[in-house]
């Protein structure tokens, strides 16, 4: 019996979170003493997982897999669970994961807890803490189905190296015509742009920024930071930025190390979006908006001066310390 997770990866290439959901299921492994088993599907970097503390790799090469697709890689998953008679399986909060985890669960006939924010309790009840309410508070949640699946919340529990003698397994799954009952035709992805959802620092702006011409400015601090662009939902609806780079409740959530907010008031719908973020700086020349209250942060001037001053600045930091 050992624990399951899934690693996720994009072209090739494992993403952040399959290493943070790795070293969050070695965690639960040391507390059940058990080991860990990570499923990859047509990823190639494989072996880097055994940093994290994964043991065995159960590695999937499909070409039918090519596009993500909810109801084949749960079958995937199941497959794997039941092949290693997996007690725990472990997903991150992914968009693919959210779908994914639900069919999953119903697979595997297991309890499913979502947004989990810190290695589960296993004695007496399997009691997992997870965020309520936008992030605004914790319940407790146990499971009591014999199998028990988890969704870790990005950048919780973060990456913790455990170096493991990781074996690299080749799994053949068996998948019918009714696995792919939806069919994913094309995807259409920024490639050179860092996704919001893997970023670790994400610089977002709102109206502050006076029009979709000043948005240089953010571009330049985004590059030099290797961070994620983004914006408040005012500013996508006026088609000064993409729908796509809309954060807050009712677009995408953050859960970056750094959040830097210019521009932007700080309406509660986008505090909720992105209150998982562990650093929150705001730059803007309302003393009194009330993204304030919830920075960690703040910066009180025009943006306009502001800004081009701290790009200055980590140039020169850059070059002084490359």
């Amino acid at each position: 019996m050992s624990i399951l997770v899934y690693t996720e990866s994009e072209n090739g290439k494992l993403k952040k979170t399959a290493f943070e959901v790795a070293s969050y299921a070695k965690g639960i492994a040391e507390l059940m003493n058990t080991s860990v088993t990570a499923v990859s599907i047509n990823a190639s970097d494989v072996e880097e997982l055994g940093n994290y503390g994964v043991d065995k790799i159960l590695k999937v090469d499909n070409d039918k897999l090519s596009k993500f697709n909810a109801d084949a890689y749960a079958e995937v998953l199941t497959q794997a669970a039941k092949k290693e008679e997996s007690k725990v399986v472990v997903l991150s909060q992914s968009a693919n994961a959210k779908y994914l985890a639900p069919i999953l669960s119903v697979n595997l006939d297991a309890g499913y807890a979502s947004n989990a924010v810190k290695l589960p309790i296993i004695e007496d009840n399997f009691t997992v803490e997870r965020t309520a309410f936008t992030n605004k508070a914790f319940n407790q949640t146990s499971i009591s189905t014999d199998v028990k699946v988890i969704g870790l919340s990005n950048n919780a529990y973060g990456l913790k190296e455990n170096e493991s003698s990781a074996t690299v397994e080749d799994f053949t799954v068996e998948l019918s015509d009714d696995n792919f009952g939806i069919q994913v035709e094309s995807v259409d992805k920024n490639t050179d742009k860092v996704s919001i959802a893997d970023a670790e620092v994400v610089v977002s702006a709102g109206r502050g920024m006076k029009g979709p011409d000043n948005w240089d400015m953010i571009e330049e601090l985004a590059d030099v930071l290797g961070a994620a662009t983004a914006c408040s939902k005012p500013v996508s609806d006026m088609g000064w930025r993409p729908h796509s780079e809309h954060v807050g409740q009712t677009g995408k959530p953050v859960a970056a190390n750094l959040y830097i907010a210019i521009g932007i008031s700080g309406a509660i719908q986008h505090l909720a979006g992105i209150s998982a973020s562990k650093n929150k700086v705001v730059i803007n020349n309302d003393p009194e908006a009330p993204f304030f209250k919830a920075a960690d942060y703040g910066v009180v001037g025009d943006a306009f001066e502001v800004v081009p001053q701290l790009i200055e600045k980590l140039k020169e930091f850059k070059a002084n310390n490359s």
